[in-house]
């Protein structure tokens, strides 16, 4: 009987062993695949960050565009009054 019950205790030895290891693995599947899908939605959120960066990207570049061409017509006025301002003064000078 003692051969028997030797054998017993090693076999239940390695199913416990075996059921060890398999619940280990299952538990470290769960947890992959946890940070799996953190992994995703952290990605998702920088991705929409992302996004939003482009669109507002747009909208300034379409900004400094309207202001430049103000810029531009703003100078052109300015020379013209300028001009103005001379052609006073030259007139002023000669009348006074």
């Amino acid at each position: 009987m003692t051969i028997e019950l030797g054998v017993l205790i090693s076999i239940l030895s390695i199913i416990v062993a075996f059921l060890g290891y398999s619940l280990k693995k299952t538990n470290t599947v769960k947890s992959d695949a946890s940070e799996s899908a953190e992994l995703k939605a952290g990605l998702d959120y920088i991705k929409a960050g992302v996004d939003d960066i482009r669109i507002d990207l747009r909208a300034n570049e379409k900004q400094i565009g309207d202001l430049n061409e103000r810029v531009t017509r703003v100078e052109e006025s300015s020379k013209q009054a300028h001009k103005r301002l001379d052609n006073y003064e030259k007139g002023a000078e000669k009348h006074g």
